[in-house]
């Protein structure tokens, strides 16, 4: 069953922020990640305006996900967005076919 990651950032420092950006979709695909949404237009039709950058990545499953937020290669690229962006990710399961 696909599980679906939601990945919601307030930047402060774009351009560090950007070397982030560089590093993570190798590392999505590793563990057969594909990205959905990656910080597109976004607009509110209910309740508090959204302001942080949203993305959206599919992986097979939620242990794909998990896999892949403990892998060694996603934790060298986190210290890149540490200091420049304030991040929230969650992964909840999709429905099964």
């Amino acid at each position: 069953m696909p599980a679906y990651l939601i990945y919601r950032a307030h930047v402060h420092e774009a351009e560090a922020y950007r070397a982030y950006m560089a590093r993570t979709p190798d590392a999505i695909a590793a563990f057969g990640g594909r990205f959905l949404a990656r910080g597109g237009e976004t607009v509110t039709l209910e309740g508090a305006p959204e302001t942080a950058r949203v993305i959206i990545v599919e992986f097979p499953s939620l242990d794909a996900a998990r896999a892949f937020y403990d892998s060694d290669v996603y934790r060298e690229a986190m210290p890149f967005r540490r200091d420049c962006a304030d991040v929230q990710m969650v992964v909840v399961d999709g429905i099964g076919s």
